[in-house]
């Protein structure tokens, strides 16, 4: 019996096989197409995970920006615990099909997952989630640019919301 699969680009905490494997209870770094890009959006952190409390990355349009993450090639038979953990039950998450480019291939119909009731402004991460995060694009291959680009915007959201602790 074949197997049916589905392209999924990754750009938080799924980045990181060992993290994702544990939702699924199986090893996930077989999955991985390679690091990828999607053109025409930006990162940011505009959900508060309930579960983590602390700022939740999302992607958001934007014409003249990039965002860097993973392809995974999964099987379908993960397709419903993933959802699960984006909570798309639940309105954290929907599904957004996008185009990616990842080892000089264009892959088009890419799911990915985007957050339904977006912040007005960025909540920073938690110390784990920074952490995760950041393993996931070291240990997947992001250019090494990006992950000190990922690890400043994280750093200066962390220390701007103790800042503002301070002050109230």
């Amino acid at each position: 019996m074949t197997q049916n699969y589905f392209y999924y680009f990754a750009y938080g905490s799924c980045m990181c096989p060992v993290d994702l494997q544990r939702t699924f209870g199986e090893p996930t770094y077989p999955y991985v197409v390679g690091p990828a890009k999607v053109n025409h959006y930006r990162l940011g952190f505009y959900r508060k995970s309930l579960r983590r409390q602390c700022g939740a990355l999302d992607i958001v349009p934007d014409d003249h920006s990039s965002v860097m993450g993973v392809l995974y090639h999964l099987p379908q038979r993960l397709s419903e615990p993933l959802d699960i953990r984006e909570e798309i039950p639940h309105n954290g998450y929907r599904h957004e099909f996008i185009t990616v480019e990842c080892q000089g291939r264009i892959y088009p119909h890419v799911r990915t997952y985007v957050v339904v009731d977006k912040l007005s402004q960025e909540l920073a991460p938690n110390d784990w989630y920074f952490n995760v995060v950041l393993r996931g694009a070291i240990t997947c291959g992001l250019p090494e640019s990006y992950c000190w680009q990922l690890f400043h915007h994280m750093k200066q959201l962390q220390q701007q919301q103790k800042y503002d602790l301070k002050s109230a």
